[in-house]
């Protein structure tokens, strides 16, 4: 499957999960009208009133039927569905913030460039170089201060999306296996796998509260007996009441458990399989199987493994690389497959040994990878000989696949940006000036109006790194602006929210201070803006019903390309989606931003199924004449972006 099927994939199996909870919640409306059919009768049992005498002489089978005909019974299922949906709806409130809440949940540090120790640096330069490579924004990274080897991926979507890592993780492990991991994740964001695991938590922790509230019944009538237990011996019928009560809160226990022992049965055999396609899909980013091989060869050779000791850790175990806490029935509880046989799929010839790290001898700092014969990194991906049409779904096939050819590509380019924007890139204040800088325009007369409009608008600090970093800025080669873009992401993140729309009201006045819109300051305000704000729009429309955004988006392809044979080109976009009669607008000098953005916000809300045919069409536009220019290459990125598709590094071709 390609990135978008995956993606249907764990849409369907949302829709599975929200099927086995309402089975889920029936089963437990079942069992616990049944348990307080069975608690009244015997309260009554111990009354003295002529109802209860009357109870007393009805057979407990008869009883339970009269209950479940009872307006009592009505209300118990009405309350055990409100119990469950608010439980629910508050867990996933909770982790409305994204990966950001479990790394915090599960005792993590956000590390900054600033202040992160040797290894720490180690793990955020992968999770960089990977996120270039793979087109997405870099993600930032927690470390959680735990001895064993394990790492997780959060969020909601890949732009709210964290990277989380054991200290025994990045001080374990070479780079070369710790690439490998990170690889791994990142197949967990591309793969959809990510805002299934927190509906996952959310769900059983509704099914859970049956199981609290039991707990809270049960110790609350049981410490009451024990710190008065000189009361109970002069009443008798008090201290029965209270036994049943405690019996109640015992059935609410197994009632909860029960139905959460289930719900691990399921999260667990979810969870497996992803382990699998997920370890798989390190080896096709990296081409290098020893890497995830020898990592999870050090999981079983160390004597702390993967597991984590967080009181959190269990809710979320099946978010980690690793198994993270034991369970009571590993075969069918496991949410990871055995050890020995994930390493056997990705190192076929392994000899069953594993590698104990603490024995392990101090190795130097791997060498980066390089480019696979052929594929020189930083060299265009595409031959001369090759059709449009191959080179399009040579695009079209690296969205959420990228390749070792493309991690290359990303270490080149990051290597190729100088160290003072690579360093401003990682710190908030510096970050914003780096994007005020890019947004600066060639011409004298305009800067210096953008400059006042900065001097006034942006904070002092900030103002000040913009007039020292424009001079690297301006030196910047084009094919690098974007990744200087993504890899400032995590510090734009850590803005506050008065902080944000500050800077957001500086880009628009950068952007409009010469009355028109060019297309890298539309890229550039669209990439930063979809990933700070990390918004995930709904699904509700069809290419069909698009038809006036989509030819919008068309001509503004071939207006950035400078198409010779512009009708030609968009024909061959129209075509490619199956339309017929869509015009094309040859006037394009003047671009509406606000007509532009509101297009795009449609066509972010596409079916998932239908966004490649777009984006097929898109690129099939773009190298019509056959060759891909730097703004043509931009383009695609920010509308893939735009409509939530990770896509690689596209070299330009002539």
């Amino acid at each position: 499957m390609n990135f978008f099927q995956h993606q249907d994939v764990a849409r369907q199996k949302t829709t599975l999960l929200v099927a086995l909870l309402i089975l889920a919640v029936l089963s437990l409306i079942a069992v616990t009208v049944f348990a307080l059919g069975i608690f009244l009768y015997f309260i009554q049992s111990n009354a003295t009133s002529i109802s209860a005498v009357n109870a007393q002489n009805t057979p407990l089978f008869e009883h339970l039927l009269i209950f479940l005909q009872s307006q009592t019974a009505l209300y118990v299922a009405i309350a055990v569905v409100t119990v469950v949906g608010v439980a629910m709806l508050f867990k996933y409130a909770q982790l409305s913030g994204g990966g950001r809440k479990v790394a915090e949940a599960l005792g993590g540090r956000l590390v900054s460039h600033d202040n992160a120790d040797a290894d720490e640096k180690k793990i955020l330069n992968i999770v960089e170089e990977m996120a270039i490579a793979s087109g997405n924004p870099v993600p930032p990274v927690y470390v959680m201060d735990e001895q064993s080897i394990n790492a997780f991926a959060a969020g909601l979507s890949r732009r709210d999306a964290v990277i989380g890592v054991t200290r025994g993780c990045i001080h374990l492990l070479n780079r070369d296996e710790l690439q490998g991991v990170v690889a791994h994740e990142f197949s967990h964001i591309h793969n959809g796998d990510m805002r299934l695991n927190l509906r996952l938590v959310a769900t059983l922790h509704g099914v859970l509260i049956i199981g609290l509230i039991g707990y809270f019944i049960f110790y609350g009538n049981s410490g009451y007996r024990h710190g008065r237990h000189g009361y109970h011996s002069s009443s008798g019928n008090r201290s029965k009441n209270q036994m049943a009560q405690i019996s109640l809160g015992m059935a609410l226990i197994a009632i909860g458990y029960g139905g959460t022992f289930f719900g691990n049965i399921i999260k667990a055999a979810v969870s497996r399989q992803r382990e699998f396609l997920a370890d798989a899909s390190a080896v096709q980013y990296t081409r290098n199987p020893n890497g995830i091989g020898n990592a999870l060869k050090k999981i079983g050779g160390f004597s702390a493994g993967s597991m984590l000791a967080n009181n959190a850790a269990s809710q979320f175990s099946h978010m980690y690389f690793g198994q993270g806490i034991k369970t009571a029935f590993s075969g069918l509880m496991a949410t990871h497959p055995p050890l020995h046989e994930r390493i056997k799929r990705v190192l076929p010839q392994w000899n069953e040994s594993y590698i104990n790290p603490e024995a392990e001898a101090s190795t130097p700092a791997q060498r980066a990878p390089q480019a696979s014969p052929g594929h020189p990194a930083g060299a265009s991906q595409f031959s001369g000989e090759q059709t449009a049409a191959v080179i399009a779904s040579s695009v079209m096939d690296s969205i959420g696949e990228p390749s070792d050819k493309h991690l290359a590509t990303a270490q080149k380019i990051i290597q190729g940006i100088p160290e003072a924007l690579r360093d401003a890139a990682h710190e908030p204040y510096s970050a914003r000036a780096l994007i005020y800088c890019l947004l600066l325009d060639s011409q004298k007369s305009i800067r210096q109006t953008q400059i006042a409009q900065l001097k006034d608008g942006a904070h002092p600090a900030t103002f000040k790194v913009m007039q020292q970093l424009y001079r690297h800025v301006y030196q910047l080669p084009r094919a690098e602006h974007i990744a200087l873009i993504e890899m400032s992401i995590p510090a734009l993140k850590q803005l506050s929210p008065p902080q944000y729309k500050v800077f957001k009201t500086n880009l628009i006045a950068l952007i409009q201070a010469d009355q028109r819109i060019s297309l890298f300051e539309w890229c550039t305000f669209r990439i930063v803006t979809n990933n700070a704000e990390a918004k995930t729009p709904p699904e509700k429309y069809g290419l069909k019903e698009l038809h006036k955004e989509i030819s919008l988006i068309f001509s503004l392809i071939i207006h950035a390309g400078k198409t010779e044979s512009p009708g030609g080109a968009f024909q061959k976009g129209v075509e490619s989606l199956g339309f017929n009669k869509v015009p094309f607008t040859l006037n394009t000098d003047n671009f509406s931003f606000p007509e532009i953005d509101t297009a795009i916000q449609k066509l972010s809300s596409l079916k998932v199924l239908q966004k490649p045919r777009f984006l097929k069409a898109v690129a099939e536009i773009i190298i019509a004449d056959g060759k891909i220019t730097p703004e043509e290459a931009e383009l695609f990125r920010a509308l893939a972006d735009s409509l939530d598709c990770p896509v690689p590094p596209i070299q330009p071709h002539f």
